[in-house]
């Protein structure tokens, strides 16, 4: 029997288009994540070299789509092209009807109104067309920017998990909130 290929769909909103990552996205992705605050609230490797953001592009994305357990998109504003940032939607192993959000967005773009327009599109794609029964934004403590984000689409605060996620070697205090089809506008 023949494997079918997965295709991770374009979603366009109002101001963007979220696509699959290209090699063309590798110089503005490893520009991206030199920033302080990228690095300080993800798991981006640091020093982020162009070699990690050739990674995401060429092995990272594409695994996870292959195997239905990751799909990442690279985030341009329709009218120039220019990276706004990224989405992710990641699902659990052990319930693969559960899934985990998580998003970055490059400096330059924030404060615009982007990451929560994309964020949305992502939500009701995988709460609808995906079919999931929950999606869980988790973010370190602290990071106000993504909780904001995650409020303004609609995610519902659960609480603190203490020494919870790991990054680079080390556990901090995370916060979780989720979504459910039903809370969807």
């Amino acid at each position: 029997m023949e494997e079918r290929r997965r295709e991770l769909p374009e979603l366009i909103t109002d101001r963007l288009v979220l696509r699959a990552p290209r090699e063309s996205d590798v110089d503005a992705i490893f520009a991206a994540c030199q920033d302080e605050e990228i690095q300080r609230w993800t798991v981006v490797p640091v020093p982020y070299r162009r070699e990690d953001a050739e990674y995401f592009v060429r092995t990272l994305a594409p695994e996870g789509l292959a195997d239905g357990s990751e799909f990442v998109w690279c985030v341009v504003e329709r009218g120039t092209g220019r990276l706004v940032g990224t989405q992710a939607v990641v699902r659990f192993a052990a319930d693969p009807n559960t899934a985990s959000v998580g998003w970055w967005t490059a400096s330059e773009q924030r404060g615009r109104g982007y990451t929560v327009e994309a964020a949305r599109a992502v939500a009701r794609w995988a709460l609808t067309d995906l079919g999931l029964r929950r999606l869980q934004w988790l973010a370190y403590v602290g990071n106000d920017g993504s909780r904001a984000v995650a409020e303004r689409v609609g995610y519902r605060y659960e609480g603190t998990l203490r020494s919870y996620a790991d990054q680079r070697g080390g556990f901090r205090d995370s916060w979780v909130a989720s979504l459910l089809p039903s809370d969807l506008d």
